[in-house]
């Protein structure tokens, strides 16, 4: 089996220490000043939101320019972080790893629209080791955020040396995006409203399991391990 965590609004939050970064970035980069309210940044990726924010300002979006504001992002994004670490663990989610990683035949890894290198950075802020994830899908690693799933199911392969069932990996988000994602992989989805979207509305969205957070560590075990199903 399969499990694939999201970050921001799943596993931690971090007072918006990304967009901040991301604006920081920007300013140095091409002399903008950003506005992030006129972009979905909740369940997207960093690639597709850098991009929209582009557009909006009038900067260059090709390989190398992304290239350049990934490498100043991160250094914003490390540097502010250390100066004060504004990233805490969401209610149950170290726990919930502890347990995913302690089942029998069940792998655990990363589906998130980060960077790599900024993703890693903000688990191991919340106090969560990243290298516990090893099978990851980072916001770079394809155009939109359907395609993560197959790559991380790759990786496992890759990995593993055997490939794994669509219907043995679970996903655990907190936006629609992660619901639509999972299931357009054949996957199963657990959403948990610790993030911008309520239990109704990701009920609505087709969540397999719906939570208020990640604290009943015992019976969201179960329901990944299929005990209880």
């Amino acid at each position: 089996m399969l499990v694939l965590f999201d970050i921001d609004g799943t596993l931690l939050h971090s007072l918006s220490a990304g967009i901040h970064a991301m604006s920081a970035a920007i300013r140095e980069l091409h002399g903008a000043d950003v506005d992030f309210a006129r972009v979905e940044v909740h369940g997207r990726l960093d690639t597709l939101i850098w991009r929209d924010l582009g557009r909006m300002h009038g900067f260059p979006t090709d390989d190398a320019e992304h290239a350049r504001f990934k490498e100043c992002y991160s250094g914003h994004l490390e540097r502010r972080l250390a100066e004060r670490n504004t990233v805490e663990a969401m209610p149950g989610a170290s726990a919930l790893v502890d347990a995913v990683c302690a089942m029998d035949g069940v792998t655990a890894g990363l589906l998130t629209g980060n960077y790599e290198r900024t993703g890693r950075l903000k688990v191991r802020h919340a106090g969560i080791d990243p290298d516990r994830f090893t099978v990851n899908a980072w916001g770079d690693d394809g155009p939109d955020r359907r395609s993560l799933v197959p790559v991380a199911m790759g990786r496992y392969h890759d990995r593993h040396g055997r490939a794994v069932d669509a219907r043995d990996v679970t996903i655990i988000g907190d936006t629609p995006h992660d619901v639509d994602c999972a299931h357009a992989a054949g996957a199963r989805v657990i959403a948990v409203a610790t993030g911008k979207f309520g239990i109704d509305a990701l009920r609505e969205a087709g969540a397999d399991l719906a939570v208020a957070d990640l604290r009943d560590t015992a019976s969201l075990a179960r329901w990944i391990s299929r005990a209880d199903r």
